[in-house]
């Protein structure tokens, strides 16, 4: 994984860049001391790691404004950064790039719960979002598992979904209004508390950008009434293949569960070990399903999935009786990937999203390429939705290990596009699957999404070296050609 050749002139204007900084940034607010730079050399990827040149905290968005006017000013790249929780090296630094840190942005704004809105700074954790309004009995669906740590900033960023995203939808679907700063400074409003905005959609387009079109300030959601009531269900497999079968057939069937998550036999020996909820360990696949609405329907919806569930050779089924037998069940799955590094001292989490109809095969595929590459793999995702997340565990003390563990992860996304999924479903392109992207899109596709960046950021420099594989300028993105002499369309007046 190459990343932009730093460029040797602004490195070595480090201690003048940050005294510029300080003389509109308190001094703690600029960080450029070699040691305390290290605390942003790496995000979720822990595999790579790089010191940036330095890390700002901005704490309003009229510094971020001045932050970002000086740095375009200056030809200084910025980096992005929310929680640090990015697990495709999203906000991985750059030797010649300030680190721009968002945490300080962590008030919440507004809370009008006649209108169901909540407006925040993108430094608000998703589950703070939760906090402030559950009092009145709502909440905020979108719900990563890392909702603990990850806040709303990098949500957008990275489009995040969660458990309750197969019902409730992604970021995007509960995102109503965004201020954001563009490279050059100015500050932007798009959408707000009503339901839809006229004219294009760039709220749409921010979203799920990475951090690479401008840097989120401010951000108005969408909050939801709890459910009257919620039950969850744990259904045991004999094998993978037989609860990716049950998948399919209850969403074909027309029940849409608010979550539906699976877990393979690593991943629930891991995860009991870890939480002791009462996970039965003689199964090879679980799935959690969760229902929520009328208790009536609830308990129709329940009888269905269990005889769809015993259609496809489901050996156990357990369904809450309490609230908190219901927040058990789901409280190991949230707990999944910290609990697989009790069983490995490394493991790599990939992001791919295939058709629910094909999750049998690609699960049993995955099996293979884990014995091709002599390396286990736990699966922990949402099965709803096809979200896959293959947990592949090796030691990096072990030399080549890590090499082929990211060969086999390289493989897995191939195969998550072969059968007609995606690179990623919440976790984005980052640095992780960057030079995979030519698996998906073609060179044209590929430079139609550049000149989406160019309009926002023509000079490339906020978060350079992620999701594009080659880096092209502008110029060369619009570059007219003449043919002969003439120019297409020669009728048209040129300006």
């Amino acid at each position: 994984m190459k990343m932009p050749t730093p460029d040797a002139a602004i490195v070595a204007r480090r201690r003048e860049i940050a005294a510029y900084l300080r003389t509109f940034l308190k001094t703690e607010q600029v960080i450029a001391s070699e040691d305390e730079r290290r605390v942003y050399e790496s995000d979720g990827l822990t595999a790579y790691r790089q010191s940036p040149l330095i890390a700002v905290l901005p704490s309003s968005t009229a510094e971020v404004s001045a932050i970002l006017a000086y740095c375009r000013q200056e030809g200084i790249k910025i980096v992005p950064r929310g929680a640090g929780t990015s697990l495709s090296g999203g906000a991985l630094p750059l030797a010649d790039a300030i680190t721009l840190g968002l945490g300080k942005l962590n008030q919440v704004l507004d809370i009008d719960l006649p209108n169901r809105t909540v407006t925040v700074q993108p430094g608000v954790t998703n589950l703070g979002i939760t906090r402030a309004v559950e009092h009145a009995g709502f909440y905020y669906a979108p719900d990563p598992s890392s909702q603990i740590a990850c806040t709303i900033g990098g949500n957008i960023a990275e489009n995040s979904g969660g458990v309750h995203c197969l019902k409730y939808g992604l970021t995007t679907n509960n995102v109503l209004g965004l201020e954001f700063v563009l490279m050059s400074g100015e500050v932007i409003r798009i959408g707000g508390k009503h339901l839809d905005s006229g004219g294009y959609d760039l709220m749409g387009v921010l979203t799920g950008s990475e951090g690479l079109l401008g840097v989120v300030t401010e951000v108005t959601v969408r909050v939801l009434p709890k459910p009257s009531h919620l039950k969850a269900m744990m259904i045991g497999f004999p094998s993978s293949e037989r609860a990716g079968d049950c998948v399919a057939q209850v969403i074909a069937g027309g029940i849409i569960p608010a979550g539906m998550e699976m877990m393979d036999q690593p991943a629930i020996h891991a995860a009991e070990a870890f939480v002791r909820v009462g996970y039965p360990l003689d199964v090879a696949a679980l799935l959690i399903v969760e229902l929520d609405g009328p208790e009536c329907e609830i308990d129709a919806y329940m009888a269905r999935i269990e005889a769809i569930a015993g259609a496809c050779g489901a050996v156990s089924c357990r369904v809450s009786t309490t609230e908190a037998e219901r927040l058990g069940f789901w409280a190991g799955r949230k707990a999944a990937f910290p609990a697989v590094g009790r069983i490995s001292p490394d493991y790599y989490c990939m992001d791919g999203t295939i058709p629910r109809r094909r999750l049998a095969e690609v699960l049993a595929r995955m099996e293979e390429l884990s014995k091709h590459y002599g390396l286990r793999v736990a699966n922990v995702f949402h099965a709803g939705d096809g979200n896959l997340h293959p947990l592949i565990l090796y030691d990096a003390n072990q030399p080549g290990e890590l090499d082929r563990c990211e060969a086999f992860g390289s493989d897995i996304l191939r195969l998550c596009v072969e059968v007609g999924g995606v690179l990623t479903g919440e976790h984005g392109v980052g640095v992780e699957k960057r030079d995979l992207m030519p698996a998906m899109f073609n060179a044209q596709d590929l430079d139609h999404q550049m000149r989406l960046k160019c309009a926002f950021d023509p000079e490339h420099l906020l978060n350079p070296g992620k999701v594009f594989p080659q880096l092209r300028r502008c110029a060369e993105l619009g570059r007219m050609h003449v043919h002969h002499g003439e120019m297409p369309f020669p009728d048209l007046p040129r300006f």
